[in-house]
């Protein structure tokens, strides 16, 4: 065994063959593979293998994909065939009709990524699998490439390619330590010696935190057992000439495709298990959990109504293994938060059927700094520090119970909450507030008209489209208040961070005191990376000259390994994270600097506090710094506060807004608000995929500037010309919104993708931003969009139609 190499992946399941495979496709063949026992031990032995292109963003529909096109190509190859079943089809089950929106909505966004679903009914769906009952169903979404795979073949396919390619495997070779050098690199030890690597990978399945101990993480990955068993021959299957769909079933948490003539039938029951939460036994390799049907009886019972075959046939085989799931059931893959040359793919609870295209993604980050697709959806630090164990079970069993169940529009499930609040919390569910989860933070998103009022979850608008019609209402025409909690903060400080910020950073800086300004960060190939306030504080006796950097709550870990990855040696700059110390107050309307003029000394009139200033100030007896930014288009003030004084600054101006007619607002209605103005969203419209110049920012961005990470690239790209542009769309539809991901079609073609879309009450307009080919993004130019199987006409639009001029935010 070599002791040094560019990159060591640790674990030989579906997660490392692929990322080793795909490294070497990238062009690194200095590369290796440890496992402590033999290739595919851990959960990939036993998986159902499943491989199906449905996916509920555009990232997981395009590496299933992926995965789709590299099996076939596995299949193909002569020297090395495997058993890939691929194309036999595969329907989910629907017995409403949001459910039925839900799938007309992700054929929609399939398509923009060339896949095509069919939504059918319930007939149809008999027609396709004759041993399935039409009793309590709908219909279905058909996914024609729906198949399955055999685990061991494939995983030894992708490792004899890799071996091919220079790359080294070694079995039994258990990991035993890993130490970050001040370089940087790894000293991986293994009892047949230590090996040094620039780079290191945790792709160990269910024993990923025994690996993330050694490095000093935790990784928010718990698993789950699970059961499945294969049936004796069925005649039906034999007699039917061809081979059975697979089947998904949210009716009655089953799942089933065929296995020889036979069926292996899989359950996500409600009384579901957590395993290995004390411990995982070293010696359990290629190993199960004892069987436990009577655990599986009630979704058993759905089974048999679903499929009556199941009840004339014999057990064959039993099968109860772990699997991996993590807190929103979307896999780990990508930098580990707060370590340098450290990646993971993990959490692949369908590792099988997606490992292909997840070890694609990975091995191009490593190699490139960036995928070709923005992978925040998979990414690592999409959770901060309330991942823990503790929470990590309770969404791991929520998940399991709803395997084949997708989230709603707004739809924010109860394990696990409140895992973040703030002293506000319980002030404002008193106050009628109903919730959404933030990075986990519990944030209003609407206040209840009365107690009793509840939400119907669906696709189209419901009984909140009115309630949020007059929280915005109240915005424009009075003084509204709202809680922004969880908002990422940075801190910069000392005697180089000008310099710093300013080569970060692809335009223009503020310079002086007191004044805010919105900048953007790109990557080294010129794409948009982050979206930061940065605001510019004297020195006080609150503090030394400092400098604040503000970003999504989201973006917490991510953007702090940014800025932390890109400080250079002997730089003086100091970077101290302050998220969880603060949270913002924001008063926004007409009305708001009559309010604040009464709780607070200073001068907020126009000429004393113009557009764009930031200011220390007392909110009533409570410090506060105040900065007069808008995300609602109209007059506004964000109120940061320290979380210990944030109830007495929230009393002031609530006593002091009495008078003038304040409301509460919530989240929904911002989101609104922000899309008439054209203000864009991290993650949802500025994305990794798309330069400044796509995405409309180009008043941003001063190539000329002496140095900024991407410059060279972003020349390139200006001089290649536009790919897409972003769009605001008007719509012309009325009882539904434009969800992420819905495909913008111009005569029969997708010319582009939804990225946001809702109601704007204050012009009366149905408004959806998109990324369309060029030839599609002229203002007048008339496109459709498939909302939930339906084509609605629209017209592109000057981004912003709320007052375009910017006069209600300058008061």
């Amino acid at each position: 065994m070599k002791t040094r190499t560019k990159v060591v992946v640790i674990g030989g399941g579906i997660a490392g063959c692929s990322t080793l495979y795909h490294l070497t496709e990238e062009g690194w063949g200095d590369v290796m593979l440890l496992e402590r026992d033999e290739l595919t031990s851990g959960t990939t032995w036993h998986s159902a293998a499943q491989v199906t292109n449905f996916g509920m963003t555009q990232t997981m529909v395009g590496l299933k994909s992926h995965s789709i096109a590299l099996y076939s190509e596995l299949t193909a190859d002569p020297d090395y065939p495997i058993n890939y079943h691929h194309g036999d089809g595969g329907i989910r089950l629907a017995n409403t009709e949001a459910q039925m929106d839900g799938y007309r909505h992700f054929a929609s966004m399939a398509r923009g990524m060339g896949v095509e679903f069919e939504v059918i009914d319930a007939a149809e769906c008999a027609r396709r699998h004759p041993l399935i009952s039409t009793e309590n169903l709908i219909g279905g979404l058909w996914d024609p490439l729906d198949g399955d795979i055999d685990p061991a073949q494939l995983c030894q396919a992708l490792a004899r390619r890799a071996r091919a390619a220079g790359a080294e495997i070694h079995r039994n070779t258990p990991v035993t330590g890993l130490r970050q050098l001040k370089d940087d690199t790894w000293e991986v030890e293994t009892p047949k010696g230590v090996v040094n690597a620039d780079i290191v990978v945790n792709a160990c399945g269910y024993r990923v935190n025994e690996v993330g101990a050694m490095m000093g993480v935790h990784h928010p990955v718990m698993s789950m057992e699970h059961q499945y068993f294969v049936t004796e021959e069925i005649p039906a299957i034999r007699e039917a000439g061809h081979r059975m769909p697979l089947l998904r079933c949210p009716i009655s948490d089953f799942y089933s495709r065929q296995e020889k003539f036979g069926l292996l039938v899989g359950f996500y029951e409600q009384g579901c298990k957590t395993w290995g939460m004390d411990g995982i036994d070293p010696k359990f390799s290629n190993a199960l959990c004892p069987d436990d049907l009577d655990r599986v009886t009630d979704v058993l019972e759905g089974a048999f109504a679903r499929m009556p075959a199941l009840e004339e046939v014999g057990i064959h085989t039993i099968v109860n293994g772990p699997i991996t799931y993590t807190i929103d059931g979307a896999p780990l893959v990508g930098p580990i938060p707060g370590k340098r040359n450290a990646y993971c793919i993990i959490g692949l609870r369908a590792g099988l059927g997606e490992g292909g295209g997840h070890g694609w993604l990975l091995a191009q980050q490593i190699v490139h700094g960036e995928a070709c697709y923005d992978t925040w959806v998979l990414d690592p630090r999409r959770f901060t520090g309330y991942g823990n164990v503790e929470l990590t079970a309770l969404k791991a069993i929520e998940d399991y119970q709803n395997e084949f169940r997708f989230h709603f529009p707004h739809e924010h499930r109860p394990a696990g909450r409140p895992i973040k609040t703030t002293p506000l919390t319980p002030v404002l569910a008193a106050e009628g507030a109903e919730f959404d989860v933030v990075n986990g933070w519990e944030r209003v998103d609407y206040i209840k008209p009365y107690p009793a009022f509840e939400e119907t979850l669906g696709f189209r608008f419901n009984e909140v489209h009115a309630v949020v019609g007059e929280e915005v209402r109240a915005v424009q025409e009075g003084v509204g208040l709202t809680e922004v909690n969880g908002f990422n903060r940075i801190e910069i400080t000392r005697s180089d961070a000008d310099t710093f910020l300013d080569r970060m950073i692809c335009g223009r800086v503020p310079r002086a005191d007191g004044r805010v300004g919105l900048c953007y960060l790109l990557n080294s190939h010129g794409m948009v990376k982050c979206e930061a306030t940065i605001a510019r504080f004297p020195a006080s006796d609150r503090g030394p000259k400092r400098i604040w950097y503000g970003s999504a709550a989201a973006a917490e870990y991510h953007d702090f390994d940014w800025l932390s990855a890109h400080l250079r040696p002997g730089e003086d700059v100091q970077l101290r994270a302050l998220t969880n110390d603060w949270t913002i107050l924001v008063l926004a309307g007409p009305k708001a600097r009559a309010v604040l003029s009464e709780v607070s000394r200073a001068d907020w009139s126009a000429g004393g506090f113009p557009w764009l200033s930031v200011r220390e100030a007392f909110v009533g007896i409570a410090p506060a710094v105040v900065m007069a930014v808008s995300y609602s288009g109209e007059l506004a003030y964000e109120i940061h506060v320290p979380n210990n004084q944030l109830y007495a600054a929230y009393l002031a101006l609530r006593r002091a807004g009495e008078a003038h007619g304040l409301r509460l607002f919530g989240s929904r209605a911002v989101d609104s608000m922000r899309i008439e103005k054209g203000y864009l969203h991290w993650k949802a419209d500025l994305l990794t995929e798309f330069d400044p110049f796509e995405t409309g920012l180009q008043r941003f961005v001063q190539l000329e500037k002496a140095e900024f990470i991407g410059q060279a690239a972003l020349r390139g790209r200006r001089d290649a010309g536009l790919r897409k542009s972003l769009v605001c769309l008007s719509v012309e539809c009325a009882d539904r919104a434009a969800r992420p991901g819905a495909s913008v079609m111009a005569g029969g073609d997708v010319v582009g993708t939804v990225t946001s879309g809702e109601w704007g009450y204050r012009t009366g307009l149905n408004l959806a931003l998109a990324y369309v080919d060029p030839g599609s993004a002229g203002t007048g130019s008339r496109v459709e969009i498939d909302m939930l199987g339906e084509r609605f006409p629209a017209e592109v639009i000057p981004r912003g139609p709320y007052d375009p001029e910017n006069l209600r935010v300058r008061g």
